[in-house]
């Protein structure tokens, strides 16, 4: 970052770096903090372990779906990097990044989490059809939560 960047772009690129950071690091990570200059960007979010108790799920009648997410274990799905809010599209009035029927290659953005004002970008890990969408658009996710189910590619789906 150099030092001509202004404190909007310095926060930008911090942030990019966060989101890296993240993905790469294995199991769940509670907080980030990252300096450049005077610039800094901490990101701090619900230990997942704590947020995802079974009792307290059932108790929550707003995660329907996360009962339908038990009965796609035997299927590959994208999940939650971390605990946050779910976005299907970039922005309220844009399409969703896939529907069902969409065939997703590794890397491909299906969605974004937001947590604590920043925007974590969902990336699939493996090539497949969407078959579900098993959270809906501007619900709260937990670290590791089925987003997106998946079906394996055959030989004919190129």
């Amino acid at each position: 970052m150099s030092g001509d960047a202004g404190p909007e772009e310095v926060l930008d690129g911090l942030s990019r770096h966060a989101r890296k950071l993240v993905a790469e690091l294995a199991g769940p990570v509670r907080r980030v903090r990252l300096r450049s200059g005077e610039t800094v960007l901490e990101v701090e979010w619900h230990d997942p372990v704590r947020s995802a108790p079974a009792p307290r799920a059932e108790a929550d009648p707003v995660p329907a779906p996360r009962v339908e997410a038990a009965t796609v274990t035997d299927r590959p799905a994208v999940r939650a990097p971390v605990v946050g809010t779910f976005y299907r599209s970039p922005e309220p009035s844009a399409p969703p990044f896939v529907a069902v029927g969409d065939v997703v290659r590794p890397g491909q953005v299906i969605g974004i989490v937001e947590a604590m004002k920043l925007m974590n970008e969902v990336t699939a890990g493996q090539a497949g059809r969407v078959v579900e969408v098993l959270v809906e658009d501007g619900k709260p996710v937990e670290y590791d939560q089925p987003l997106i189910a998946l079906e394996p590619l055959t030989g004919r789906d190129g």
